[in-house]
Order: C-alpha cells, then sequence, then structure tokens
C-alpha cells in the first residue's frame, strides 16, 4: 500500500473504530429521548383524564375505535412501550408500538403545525431506527440473547 493511502486508511480505520464503540451508547440515548417523550405525554393524559377524554372525543379523530378506547389505549401505549425500550426489554416491539403511538397522534390531528410535524418525523426515525437495528449492547434484549446461546 503507498504512503498516501496508508495516510488515508488508517485514520478512517481508527475514526470508524472509535465509533463503533460509541454506537450502545448513542443508540442508549436515543432510546431514552424517545421513551422519556412519549412518557411525559402519557403523565399528562393521566394528571387530567377528564380533558384527556375530551380532547379524544372532540379534538382528536382517531379512527377505527371509539374515542374512550383511544384514549385508554394511547395512554396505557405512552406508559408502558417507553419503558421496554428503555430497559431494551422487547425493543423492537415496544418501538414498533411507539412507532404505531406517533403515526396515529399525526393523522388523528386535523391540523398539526410544522414543528410538531417535525418532532414527530425525528421521533418516528429514532424508532425506526431501533426497529430496524435493535436496541444495541446497552439493552436487556441484548444480555438474554447473549444467555439464550451460551445455555
Amino acid at each position: 500500500m503507498s504512503t498516501f493511502s496508508q495516510r488515508i486508511v488508517k485514520p478512517y480505520y481508527r475514526t470508524t473504530s472509535l465509533l463503533d464503540h460509541l454506537q450502545p451508547l448513542v443508540l442508549l440515548g436515543a432510546r431514552f429521548y424517545v421513551a422519556w417523550v412519549f412518557y411525559a405525554a402519557g403523565l399528562t393524559k393521566l394528571r387530567d383524564w377528564d380533558s384527556t377524554l375530551f380532547l379524544f372525543e372532540e379534538e382528536y379523530n382517531v379512527p377505527l375505535f371509539p374515542f374512550e378506547l383511544a384514549a385508554y389505549l394511547g395512554t396505557a401505549g405512552e406508559l408502558i412501550l417507553p419503558v421496554l425500550l428503555v430497559l431494551g426489554l422487547a425493543s423492537r416491539f415496544g418501538a414498533l408500538g411507539l412507532t404505531i403511538v406517533n403515526i396515529v397522534a399525526v393523522i388523528s390531528l386535523e391540523e398539526i403545525a410544522p414543528a410538531a410535524l417535525y418532532s414527530h418525523v425525528i421521533w418516528g426515525i429514532l424508532l425506526a431506527q431501533v426497529v430496524f437495528f435493535g436496541p444495541g449492547k446497552i439493552a436487556l434484549d441484548h444480555w438474554l440473547q447473549d444467555k439464550l446461546k451460551k445455555g
């Protein structure tokens, strides 16, 4: 290999190796961020359940479900699925469930502000990352997978 290519290739591989080591932390951070957004929304719904029911009846146009059932399902999803995501337990299931909650939230509003839509897109991208690539090495899923392979 020429000296020129060595000067380019070696730093590149050192950099990618460093990024590979940081990947589990980045995935963990993404999981925590998205989980907090949805969990906080679920807590807000619980704090004022009458307002939540009113919003699901009058403001949100949730397809296929009566408004009360949609309120219960949406709130339960926002409280339970983020816990799975943070723990990294059934992570892909949790991320897929929150993806559905995210999509329903966007389509149930007749008008959504561009900034709010942008946030939903970012959350969707972060959730898709977990769905397609998994939660990373800092997750119970990873630990359980190792245990099952050994045992």
